[in-house]
């Protein structure tokens, strides 16, 4: 095994394990206070969220990647699984507006901010009182979007090395669900690191601990690179013999 190609393996684990870390701190997540529309967000936590996502992230990469026999293109199949979670995180956010304006009968408006910074429309006079926001407003579904693209670029990134034969050469299978892995143990800590709600890149809590965030993720995709790295300097997981 060349060493550049193990160097090339986990600097691209580091890197899809940041880019998930980033994620999670994009997507507007509301929790149980959101399921009774007093926050702004999708009603679930942060870990759930994102593993439906890169679920269907990877499914899409797995699937573009078969296309080629051996050696899949690493950009193209990255891309796919950012398409692919996009659009999951898209018809959740959009689903949820529809369930909060006409089963809820409440317009979506941001908690934390007076202005939506892309619309520029008022926030404060829409805000039911004693309420964090409702529902999903524009820059919260701006965020859950880039956070989509974020998440499923990073997550097929990790699952495309793993899976080519120019890399890391291990069966489809087994790379799925090291990719899998890799993104929830990241979606975790930051999951932790945000500790509740948070409405998207716009939030005073994503600046206030975004560094942290992406801090512990470089050590822990680190750590799991170098798990992989000697999985595949011992043939351990290749190929996929567990």
């Amino acid at each position: 095994m060349e060493p550049i190609t193990l160097l090339l393996v986990l600097v691209c684990i580091i890197i899809g394990g940041l880019l998930s870390s980033l994620a999670v701190h994009l997507m507007p997540v509301g929790g149980a206070p959101a399921a009774m529309a007093t926050a702004t967000g999708i009603a679930t936590g942060c870990v759930m969220l994102m593993t439906g996502a890169s679920v269907t992230g990877l499914f899409t990469a797995s699937t573009v990647a078969s296309f080629w026999a051996t050696n899949p293109n690493v950009i193209l199949v990255a891309l796919s699984g950012a398409v692919g979670s996009m659009l999951m995180m898209g018809f959740t956010m959009f689903v949820g507006n529809l369930i909060y304006i006409f089963g809820a009968g409440i317009v979506p408006c941001s908690g934390r901010v007076a202005v939506d910074p892309i619309t520029k429309e008022s926030q404060t006079e829409y805000k039911t009182p004693r309420t964090d926001g409702h529902g999903v407003p524009t820059v919260s579904f701006v965020s859950g979007i880039l956070g989509g693209f974020s998440g499923g670029f990073g997550g097929a990134l990790i699952y495309v090395m793993l899976v080519s034969d120019s890399y890391a050469h291990f069966s489809v299978a087994t790379a799925g669900i090291v990719a899998m892995g890799i993104f929830i143990a990241n979606a975790i800590i930051a999951a932790y690191n945000i500790g509740g709600t948070i409405e998207g890149f716009h939030d005073p809590k994503f600046k206030a601990r975004i560094r942290t965030g992406l801090t512990c993720s470089l050590i822990v995709s680190a750590l799991c690179g170098v798990i992989v790295v000697i999985a595949m300097l011992t043939g351990t997981l290749v190929g996929g013999v567990m």
